[in-house]
């Protein structure tokens, strides 16, 4: 899974040709390391979207810029522009709703 910071936030977030799905994480969270696998299931279920990660303590800007106020939390894009969010602990199923809500 590719990780994303300030300098290729850009590059390969917004100017993405697919739907991007970017979780926003912290080395110490619990949470988070629950949904990695969920997460890396999806992306190997789902080669029509690109999945990526970022620590929120090396992207203060995109965090600030997105208002991501906790982690993880999970930033749809497509386009460019953010088409929906989810935060906290999630179930595949409920990602997966998600990711058809914010990609129709």
């Amino acid at each position: 899974m590719v990780k994303i910071d300030s300098v290729n936030f850009e590059a390969e977030v917004l100017r993405s040709e697919k739907p991007f799905v970017l979780e926003f994480y912290s080395e110490g969270c619990i949470p988070c390391k629950r949904i990695a696998p969920v997460l890396a299931e999806l992306e190997e279920e789902k080669p029509e979207l690109k999945l990526a990660k970022a620590n929120i303590k090396f992207c203060g800007d995109i965090v600030k810029k997105y208002s991501v106020m906790a982690s993880p939390t999970v930033i749809f894009f497509n386009g460019g522009r953010e088409q929906n969010r989810i935060r906290g602990v999630f179930r595949k199923a409920e990602i997966e709703n998600a990711i058809e809500g914010a990609f129709k």
